[in-house]
Parts: C-alpha cells; sequence; structure tokens
C-alpha cells in the first residue's frame, strides 16, 4: 500500500480569518499535488503576539467554531484527510485551552482528538521565554488516528523531545507519527532535523512534521523546515525557508521490510 502525503509550512499571525483561508489555499496545493493526507502546523489558525487571543477564538471539539469549520470544509472540498496541528480548544476553566491535535478524515468528520501533554515551558538564550503551562493545560493520553493507510500517531510540536510518547504510539500500532510544530529558530537549526529522524529510526515510522517558519510578530520566530521522513530515517521531502507544501510517497511495503529486517520493535524489554 502506498499514499501520497503532506506537511504544511505557514507564517500564522494574529489575524484568525487570514490565517484559515492561507490554511485552506495549502491544503488545496496538496491536493492538486495528489495528496490524500496533509499536517498542518500547530498554531496554524492563530500565532499572536497577544496571550489573550487564544482565548477569544477557542473553540469546543467536536464542536461547530469557524477554526472546525473551515478545515472540515477544506477536507470535504478536496477529499482530502487532514491533521489541524494544534488549534485552541475550550476547557472548564477561563483561563486554560488545550492545544489540541484534530485528525479529520476526507468527509470532514473529526476521528481523533489529542491533546498536547508536554507543554514548552522554557526561557532560551537568545532572550525569549515560553511558558505554555500559563495559559494550556495539558492533556493526558497518547492517541492514534484510524486512517485508510494505517494507524497516525498524533503528537505537538514540544512533545518529540519525549521519546517515551512515540513508543507508546508504536506499541498502539502507529505507522506514521504526526509532529505538527512551531519550533523556535534558536532551537530548530540544531535540533529539529535530528530529534525527528530519531524518532523515524526509533520506531520504525513514517514522520510528518509540519511546521511554522519565519516572523509571527516582534517576539516569536520559527524556524520552519517542514519535512517527511521514512522509516529508515531519510528525509522524503522538505519546504524551504518559505511558505509552501511538501509531498512524498509513503511505501508501507518499504516498511514492512524495514521492520523485517531491523526487527528492533519485537526486541524491546522495558
Amino acid at each position: 500500500m502506498r499514499v501520497l502525503a503532506a506537511v504544511v509550512q505557514m507564517t500564522s499571525r494574529g489575524d484568525l480569518q487570514k490565517n484559515l483561508v492561507r490554511a485552506s489555499e495549502l491544503v488545496a496545493e496538496a491536493a492538486e499535488r495528489g495528496a490524500k493526507l496533509a499536517v498542518l502546523p500547530e498554531n496554524f489558525a492563530l500565532l499572536s503576539d497577544h496571550e489573550q487571543a487564544k482565548f477569544s477564538v477557542a473553540e469546543s471539539v467536536p464542536g461547530e467554531g469557524p477554526i472546525l469549520r473551515a478545515m472540515q470544509a477544506a477536507a470535504q472540498k478536496h477529499n482530502i484527510a487532514l491533521v489541524l496541528g494544534g488549534l485552541p480548544e475550550r476547557t472548564d476553566s477561563p483561563t486554560q485551552v488545550h492545544n489540541t491535535a484534530v485528525y479529520l478524515d476526507a468527509a470532514g468528520n473529526i476521528s481523533a482528538v489529542y491533546r498536547k501533554i508536554h507543554l514548552f515551558d522554557v526561557a532560551i538564550p537568545d532572550g525569549a521565554t515560553y511558558r505554555e503551562s500559563a495559559s494550556v493545560r495539558p492533556g493526558t493520553e497518547a492517541v492514534v488516528a484510524d486512517t485508510p493507510w494505517g494507524k497516525l500517531g498524533l503528537s505537538v510540536c514540544y512533545d518529540v523531545r519525549f521519546p517515551e510518547l512515540y513508543r507508546r504510539l508504536s506499541q498502539l500500532g502507529a505507522r506514521m507519527l504526526a509532529v505538527p510544530s512551531a519550533f523556535t529558530l534558536h532551537t530548530g537549526r540544531d535540533h529539529w532535523h535530528a530529534l525527528l529522524r530519531v524518532r523515524a529510526i526509533e520506531n520504525l515510522a513514517f514522520v510528518l512534521a509540519a511546521a511554522q517558519f519565519g516572523r509571527h510578530h516582534e517576539k516569536r520566530v520559527t524556524y520552519g523546515h517542514a519535512l517527511i521522513v521514512d522509516p529508515w530515517g531519510q528525509i522524503l521531502a522538505e519546504v524551504g525557508d518559505h511558505e509552501g507544501v511538501a509531498v512524498a510517497e509513503l511505501d508501507f511495503d518499504y516498511q514492512d521490510r524495514v521492520r523485517k529486517d531491523l526487527p528492533s520493535l519485537g526486541h524491546r524489554r522495558l
């Protein structure tokens, strides 16, 4: 079995409607290039310099807010399954949201919902300080989505530094791993490619890493380089320093051969 998959690279900012239009355009581009599955980056709908902005656009999941409506319409129009890489989901608290990844099938149905577990609370040497936990409630469960091409493990950005999550996704049957991100420029230029290739190698899985790119506002610059990695750790496709889409064929027969020749997943002892 094979499928063409895409990862989207965006420069989202503080205008929800403009971001949704751009996301829909890039989904259309992915579909035009033959993709049947596309992953959108973290914060695709909003990446604002105002912390409170996320609360004004937060939606219930499932629900009928503008973010979900726009992306469900894009999935239906282009007959393409989507991973909505990270959107603000309402909680029972007025001061907390979840950072939530949603898998939509090609009919626009919500088939899986993952709430980001590992929150980015870091002060980095470039002077930027991030405290995601100040406004985001962490999730607690590993989630895999059932797709026509096999199970897809869901994660969001900072999760990629925690290999135990991906091992759990692998144990749950994941053949693909989605890592939608908004990686900082400082960490991304040294760690992005290495972390993604390692997650692919140690789980013998395809990795689909969508990304934010460029300057979003005065305080936020992201690394970009959305890419697709095969189970051997080879980069199949990558977006450069611009908005765009990378498309690659995922060959699951090849994955089966790799897993047979290197049966490390069956050698786990812990």
